[in-house]
C-alpha cells in the first residue's frame, strides 16, 4: 500500500494511498474546445457556477470515493455522510481498504470538514480512541484535496470555477435523477484565485504541492444546476513516484439537516501519529 507522509506542526500523518490508474481511462482528457449548444440548461458555463448553486442549496448528503494508483498498487477509500454548504462544514464516515490478506485492521475514520481544518477520529496508531487529530489544510502539500481520503465537496465545486474547454457530453439518469454531463479541465492555481475566500489558501497550497496543476474532470448537473456528481483526476509526485488519484463526489438529498460540531481543544491529540 502506498502511503503519503505529511508533517504538520510536528505531527506526522499519513494519507492512505487511493487508487485508480484512471489518468488514462475513459477519455477524460478535456482536450479540444467547448462544444456549442444553445439549448436551455446545456450551457457549459453552468459548471463555473456550480459552487454558487451548492451554496444556495443549503446542504446535502454525500458519498465519496477516492482511488489511487502508484507502482502497481491500487486501493480505494470510500466515505459517506453529509455537508452543510452554508457553514462550509461536513461529516464523513471514511472506510479504509482491506489489507492484502483481505481483512480490515482499521476502524472507519470519522472526518469533520471545516474551512480551516480537517478533524479525524480513529486516525493512526497511538491516538487514543476518544481523541481527534486536527490538521490545518493550508499546511498540507495537497491542500487536503486527497490527504483525508475524500475531497471536501464544496472545495471540489470551487475547483470548477477555473474550468476550461468544457464540453457538453449528453444527458443521462443518475440514481433516478436526470443530469447533464460535462467534461473539461480545470487548473488548481487559477481556481485558487477564483475560489471563495475560505478555499483560497488550501487551493494555493495544493497549486504549489502538485506537480501538475491541470485537473481533468467530469461533472454532472441536474436541471436546477446543482452538482450531483463530480470526478477529478489528480496527479502528483511522491518520493519520486507519480501517483494518479481519481476523486469522485456524489451529492444527493439536498436540504437534509446536517449537524457538525467541532471537538473542543481538550479532545485534540497533540502527539505523533505512528505510520
Amino acid at each position: 500500500m502506498v502511503v503519503q507522509q505529511h508533517r504538520s506542526r510536528g505531527v506526522a500523518f499519513a494519507a492512505m494511498a487511493v487508487a485508480g490508474a484512471v489518468a488514462a481511462a475513459s477519455g477524460c482528457s478535456g482536450s479540444g474546445g467547448a462544444m456549442a449548444d444553445d439549448r436551455p440548461g446545456r450551457d457549459p458555463g453552468a459548471v463555473l457556477r456550480a459552487a454558487d448553486v451548492l451554496l444556495a442549496s443549503g446542504s446535502s448528503k454525500a458519498r465519496t470515493s477516492m482511488e489511487m494508483a502508484a507502482g502497481g498498487t491500487r486501493v480505494t477509500i470510500r466515505g459517506e455522510g453529509g455537508y452543510d454548504f452554508v457553514r462550509r462544514m461536513g461529516r464523513l464516515r471514511v472506510v479504509l481498504p482491506k489489507d492484502p490478506a483481505g481483512t480490515s485492521g482499521h476502524r472507519p475514520i470519522t472526518e469533520l470538514l471545516s474551512p480551516a481544518a480537517l478533524y479525524m477520529k480513529n486516525r493512526g496508531a497511538g491516538v487514543p480512541i476518544d481523541k481527534w487529530v486536527r490538521v490545518d489544510s493550508t499546511t498540507l502539500d495537497d491542500g487536503n484535496l486527497v490527504t483525508g481520503g475524500a475531497t471536501d465537496p464544496l472545495t471540489a465545486a470551487e475547483l470548477l470555477r477555473a474550468a476550461r474547454n468544457v464540453a457538453f457530453i449528453g444527458e443521462l439518469d443518475l440514481a433516478g435523477i436526470r443530469v447533464r454531463h460535462y467534461r473539461g479541465v480545470t487548473h488548481i492555481g487559477r481556481a485558487a484565485v477564483s475560489a471563495a475566500p475560505y478555499a483560497r489558501e488550501a487551493l494555493a497550497a495544493a497549486a504549489k504541492g502538485f506537480g501538475e496543476n491541470a485537473v481533468p474532470f467530469d461533472a454532472y448537473l441536474d436541471e436546477a444546476g446543482r452538482l450531483r456528481k463530480v470526478r477529478h483526476q489528480f496527479s502528483y509526485v511522491n518520493q519520486g513516484q507519480l501517483v494518479d488519484v481519481a476523486s469522485t463526489t456524489l451529492l444527493y438529498a439536498f436540504g437534509v439537516a446536517v449537524s457538525v460540531t467541532l471537538p473542543p481543544s481538550d479532545d485534540i491529540f497533540a502527539g505523533e501519529i505512528k505510520a
